[in-house]
């Protein structure tokens, strides 16, 4: 058999495009079977950010492998200078069925790592599902990344039905400058905060930032410096407008609860129940953002916010779910409302590309998950 000659080369979206979108429908991510539709532009999860590249393989003039990576600078403890450093995200890792087992993975994941590392970066990251085995060999057994951070992925669903919020409670929107200033302030020392905030609020994307406060609580003042006792604040961010997300399957338990569900809702339709999405057909989302709490009663106003959010999701045909993350441990967790049926763990694996960052590296995987700000544009 003729030796098969391996091209690894940057992504060219005039002649790659189709044959990109097409493997992007033929692997199935993850132990749900999920496929990503780009709606016609593969590099849509990248775009947006500061640096960003796809690197195409391929054999015989066949596209057989895709993975892409962004750059960013975000916030890392005890990293010098200034808990600063540069980081490259691997994310988009694909290869064609027919032709696995045959190092195409290793060998896109290598090249990625030789460009982050030709652009400075400090450290390069990974997320994947907790059962993604095969991701996980890869890059952990492989590639030397170590388990830095598990996330949740908290999901709720949209539905037809608007919540009401209590009257006693004032939800308004920030200014981008105000939020920017808000978030560089409150949350600037948050794990993986990213310096470019500014241009994810300016995003056309971006849908807003809101904040909430219980009225007769003060408010914010002109400058920002002031605060009420109690706030929440959260920007929210429309990934359903860039890609859509189809489920190959389910766990067993949420289609008999999604079937049993839809029962008690049509016998029943005074209950008003939210109503589970087709996750089996092409569904978008929104993905919410910084979210921030500070007081004794910010639960409360948090839950306001989410509930805005979901009345403000509900006016798109599109919108399914609404999305976000959080660390771990987080607190915040118990007060963003989510389906545990549908939400799931994250796995975060990161790596350390410098010799010299060996001692920074091995406190910032050895230390206790902090909060951490999770970008949408790497969602």
């Amino acid at each position: 058999m003729a030796f098969k000659e391996l091209i690894i080369r940057s992504y060219e979206g005039q002649s790659d495009r189709a044959q990109v979108e097409d493997l992007e429908r033929r692997c199935k991510v993850g132990p749900s079977q999920s496929v990503l539709d780009t709606m016609g532009d593969p590099m849509c999860r990248i775009r947006n950010s500061p640096m960003y590249i796809m690197l195409v393989a391929e054999m015989d003039n066949e596209l057989v492998g895709v993975i892409q990576g962004s750059i960013k600078m975000v916030t890392v403890h005890s990293h010098p200078p200034k808990d600063m450093a540069k980081v490259g995200y691997v994310l988009g890792l694909r290869v064609s069925p027919q032709s696995r087992r045959k190092g195409i993975g290793s060998s896109l994941v290598q090249r990625l790592e030789e460009w982050f590392t030709s652009n400075d970066v400090d450290y390069a990251y990974m997320a994947t599902e907790k059962d993604n085995h095969a991701s996980i060999n890869l890059f952990m057994d492989k590639f030397g990344y170590i388990q830095f951070r598990t996330p949740a992925i908290l999901i709720n669903p949209v539905n037809h039905h608007p919540f009401q919020i209590s009257s006693n409670i004032e939800i308004a929107r920030v200014k981008v400058e105000k939020a920017e200033s808000l978030y560089r302030r409150f949350m600037g020392s948050t794990e993986f905060f990213p310096s470019d905030i500014g241009n994810i609020l300016r995003n056309k994307l971006s849908l807003g930032t809101w904040v909430a406060y219980f009225k007769g609580d003060g408010g914010f003042g002109s400058d920002g410096q002031v605060v009420p006792n109690s706030w929440a604040m959260l920007s929210a961010w429309n990934s359903g407008e860039i890609f859509k997300l189809r489920l190959g399957k389910a766990p067993l338990s949420c289609l008999l609860f999604t079937k049993s569900w839809s029962l008690i809702d049509r016998i029943f339709p005074c209950l008003k129940l939210p109503t589970l999405p087709n996750f089996f057909s092409p569904f978008g989302f929104c993905f919410m953002y910084g979210v921030y709490q500070e007081g004794p009663f910010s639960g409360k106003l948090m839950r306001a916010l989410c509930k805005f959010v979901h009345n403000m999701a509900s006016k798109s045909e599109h919108c399914k779910v609404i999305v976000t993350e959080l660390g771990g441990r987080d607190e915040l967790i118990h007060h963003v409302p989510h389906w545990k049926l549908l939400s799931c763990p994250d796995l975060w694996c990161i790596k350390a590309l410098k010799n010299e960052g060996t001692n920074t590296f091995h406190e910032l995987t050895k230390t206790p998950p902090r909060a951490l700000f999770v970008d949408p544009r790497e969602v």
